[in-house]
């Protein structure tokens, strides 16, 4: 009995050891299989989508506008009281060409809200294809939250602010190491939550097959 009692004490010293290994090696993980390029470049989609909230986005989300990446343009997540106008003046670009394919959501607060405002613009216009444009960081949080809500829509992953990842060490720098963990986390939380919708997707594919 004191040895069983022994062999459990060890065991129970380990858990924790072995979550915090588990936690870091899917940390790391995570970020090697970041997205550091666009997918499909050149090609067209039905629209381009942005999620505001850092910089460069809202700036890549024009430039494929001009390059005719789509002839659409919606941004999630915008103050109230911002109009396109500003958007493109602050951009440093003529209000007057684009205005006409730009629509901007002024609902969402978070990631979710994103995902909910963009499906709900998207179903409305019929949208089949879009490109996604945000952090390198956020966009397997932000497809996962966008897939759940337009399953049947193609999303193409568009990545900015990918600089601090293309560095072999960076979780020296604490700012892109803190950054990419709360993400991480995020991530983790968001897979839980549409687990019960993808187990429910399985299981009803396998009966109609």
């Amino acid at each position: 009995m004191p040895r069983r009692r022994s062999f459990l004490r060890r065991w129970l010293w380990l858990l924790p050891l072995l979550a915090i290994a588990a936690f870091v090696i899917g940390l790391f993980n995570f970020v090697e299989r970041l997205p550091r390029e666009a997918e499909a470049p050149g090609r067209q989609t039905d629209a381009i989508v942005v999620l505001t909230g850092g910089a460069g986005r809202i700036d890549r989300g024009f430039e494929l506008l001009e390059e005719d990446g789509a002839e659409r343009l919606f941004i999630s997540g915008v103050y109230r009281g911002v109009e396109v106008g500003e958007l493109l003046r602050l951009a440093q670009r003529s209000p007057d060409e684009m205005r006409c394919c730009i629509e901007l959501g002024y609902e969402a607060s978070n990631t979710r809200g994103n995902a909910m405002e963009t499906a709900a613009w998207a179903r409305a216009r019929d949208i089949r294809s879009l490109r996604l444009v945000t952090a390198a960081y956020h966009l397997p949080r932000a497809r996962l939250e966008l897939a759940r809500h337009l399953p049947e829509t193609e999303i193409l992953l568009e990545p900015v602010a990918v600089e601090h990842l293309r560095r072999s060490l960076w979780w020296r720098d604490y700012r892109t190491a803190n950054t990419v963990t709360q993400e991480y986390l995020k991530y983790l939380a968001a897979t839980v939550r549409v687990l019960p919708d993808r187990l429910f997707g399985y299981l009803q594919s396998r009966v109609t097959s």
